[in-house]
């Protein structure tokens, strides 16, 4: 796999986490019961991907998986969260993924 470079890294950082679930996922629910309690723009979402179910908060790029106590931001933080993968894999599948 060729390098990434700056511009590919800088979109991937920006990607709005929910667009990536929704192309990672088997199935993706968003909980229209929650009610955030400090940033109106986060929303939560109820996840099957990778032969497991996650409940994650999301705004914008940012994601917190509620169940494990972590998070990131980020498309490549995402894919390596999920899937327990490097960077060098998480950016490959990216590619691979036309992101």
């Amino acid at each position: 796999m060729r390098s990434v470079d700056n511009s590919e890294l800088g979109r991937w950082r920006e990607l709005d986490s929910i667009h990536v679930l929704r192309l990672l996922a088997e199935h993706v629910k968003e909980d229209l019961s929650f009610h955030p309690r400090s940033s109106h723009l986060t929303t939560r979402w109820h996840v099957h991907v990778a032969g497991h179910d996650w409940e994650f908060l999301c705004t914008g790029p940012k994601f917190w998986d509620v169940r494990m106590d972590c998070g990131g931001g980020g498309a490549v933080d995402l894919v390596m969260h999920i899937y327990g993968l490097n960077f060098k894999a998480a950016a490959k599948l990216l590619k691979d993924m036309g992101l």
